[in-house]
């Protein structure tokens, strides 16, 4: 498939991951505040202020089914029913079913009481709730994920129901309806079992924390500080590429994400140095996805074994961090094989470097990681000894003090733009400037790792304090920057807080947004990548968990 502009690749985009509807008017409205519901639900369930105001405390059954009924609300209303189905609308029906299945996802919710009241021993109502919201659940799962995924839920469903038919290795004495219903729509050992509990408790929040971060700019600024460090090197754009989706990697579980933000970008590049397009594309998809394993915002599959398997969180991203850099390390060292068979050279600099300073500028990069983790942990971890339950206050206000010292300091140098990747590009950027533009987008993921290693938070109040942080940097950010720069525009710089705040209720898409500069050369080779390079299972929690 061929594409005439950026639009067809944002389009394609959306499509394998948010749903691809664009409605406009009363329509979009309301998609909106859905969406900015269900965020600000997330964020109060994972926060300290239920019990601390003892409002709206709601356990763990109960948060699993509003969090479902959020997401088969937008499973319908998000996710057209049929390729020729309406972008720019949301059909009646779609309207109809999207209520009706929130409203059976939510049945557990509204009627906690008289269910616990009658365990075993459903109502024909209840019945009937379990039955639609079933259906309903499945044709939402069709419409995000595909007819696959339903085909073989409807056969392990059907062999719940026609155990004594099957052969006799796995034959079993089958469940009558009142039971099967039972057992999957009304209790927690169904679909409101422990991967949808994962879901709502932790992997929303860090989806959430790596989309914002994205959105305030923070992948653009790893891939030019990637391109500006190792961009020299024989097939540099190459491994710029896997240290970018490496760095990317730290705020995103998702691949598709990943290969979206750096491949638009260094695909072309690596096709202008000489690679062929089915490497470029195999170097983006691997480093891309290998991003799933890099800590601290992992893939779906690293909550789900802290639940599965009861190790703390912190233990998975320990463990999880060895074997990422050395995949890392492998595709770096893979890429510098084939930029050398085949006789590659990388983009030149303005003033050349000594190759001491070049062989330290890529120990560090590659090495980056490891280093920050190490300072957050140890170079800081003092704190909490000598502060004791007073530390994150203290760092609270570190965090702030080094955020306005961080951004007067980047508001010397120009801004990062997403260059085009098929104009030539005849020298890197600076080292210097490029490093120094955004310094302050390191601090999210900073709280996030003092949280969850140093304080020993949950996973979740970890993710919740990280995004409140986020959420308070993407809101000022702008405006900072127009005051340190002395510029006349800062008024016009807060006039975008509400803009920024409603841009947050779509953070997913708008991590898709791409320059109007890239041209199609980038995009005929990205399309493959967001529809095929990554399982759409892997994001099933993310989307519609159930």
């Amino acid at each position: 498939m061929r594409f005439a502009d950026s639009d067809a690749l944002t389009k394609a985009v959306a499509e394998a991951d948010t749903g691809g509807r664009r409605p406009v008017g009363l329509a979009a409205g309301l998609l909106a505040a859905v969406a900015i519901a269900w965020s600000l639900f997330q964020l109060w369930i994972a926060s300290p202020l239920p019990f601390s105001l003892g409002v709206f405390v709601l356990n763990d059954s109960e948060s699993r089914a509003i969090h479902l009924a959020f997401a088969v609300f937008l499973g319908f209303a998000a996710y057209p029913a049929l390729k020729s189905s309406p972008r720019e609308c949301i059909p009646l029906l779609d309207w109809l079913l999207g209520l009706a299945g929130a409203f059976c996802a939510g049945y557990l919710f509204l009627f906690y009481d008289q269910l616990a009241s009658r365990p075993g021993l459903p109502s024909t109502l209840d019945l009937a709730v379990a039955l639609a919201g079933l259906a309903l659940l499945l044709e939402a799962a069709r419409r995000a994920l595909g007819l696959p995924l339903v085909i073989l839920a409807l056969l392990v469903l059907g062999y719940i129901f026609l155990g004594p038919y099957m052969p006799d290795l796995i034959a079993h004495r089958g469940a009558s309806l009142a039971k099967g219903m039972s057992h999957l729509w009304l209790s927690t050992e169904g679909v409101f079992g422990i991967a949808l509990g994962v879901s709502a408790g932790f992997i929303f929040l860090f989806v959430l924390f790596g989309a914002l971060l994205e959105t305030a700019g923070a992948g653009n600024y790893f891939i030019q500080s990637a391109l500006s460090l190792l961009g020299h090197l024989r097939g540099g754009p190459a491994k710029a590429a896997v240290v970018a989706s490496a760095a990317t990697g730290m705020i995103s579980g998702s691949s598709i994400a990943n290969v979206v933000t750096t491949g638009t970008f260094t695909i072309p590049l690596m096709k202008r140095v000489g690679y062929r397009p089915d490497q470029a594309a195999a170097v983006e998809v691997a480093a891309s996805v290998d991003g799933q394993l890099m800590p601290p915002v992992m893939g779906a599959a690293a909550f789900l074994m802290v639940e599965y398997v009861g190790i703390p969180y912190t233990e998975v991203l320990k463990h999880a961090l060895l074997p990422a850099l050395l995949s890392y390390l492998a595709l770096f060292y893979i890429v510098h094989l084939e930029a050398m068979k085949a006789g590659l050279s990388g983009i030149p600099r303005r003033q050349p470097l000594a190759w001491q300073r070049s062989l330290i500028n890529a120990t560090l990069t590659v090495s980056g990681v490891i280093l920050f983790a190490a300072l957050v942990y140890y170079g800081f971890g003092w704190i909490k000894q000598v502060a004791g339950d007073a530390s994150l206050v203290i760092v609270a206000a570190l965090m702030f003090v080094t955020y306005i010292g961080l951004i007067a300091y980047a508001a010397r140098f120009p801004v990062l733009h997403l260059e085009d990747p098929n104009v030539a590009m005849e020298y890197l950027p600076e080292i210097g400037p490029t490093l120094k533009s955004g310094p302050h987008f390191l601090l999210p993921v900073a709280a996030l790792i003092w949280n969850l290693l140093v304080e020993q938070l949950s996973p979740a109040l970890s993710a919740f304090w990280a995004t409140v942080f986020l959420i308070f940097i993407l809101l000022t950010q702008r405006p900072l920057f127009a005051f340190f720069r002395r510029s006349r525009a800062v008024g016009c710089a807060m006039r975008t807080i509400p803009r920024s705040m409603v841009r947050m209720a779509h953070p997913t898409t708008a991590q898709f947004s791409l320059p109007e500069s890239i041209g199609s050369e980038a995009l005929r080779g990205v399309h493959d990548l967001v529809v095929n390079a990554d399982s759409k299972l892997t994001h099933f929690p993310t989307i519609l968990p159930i």
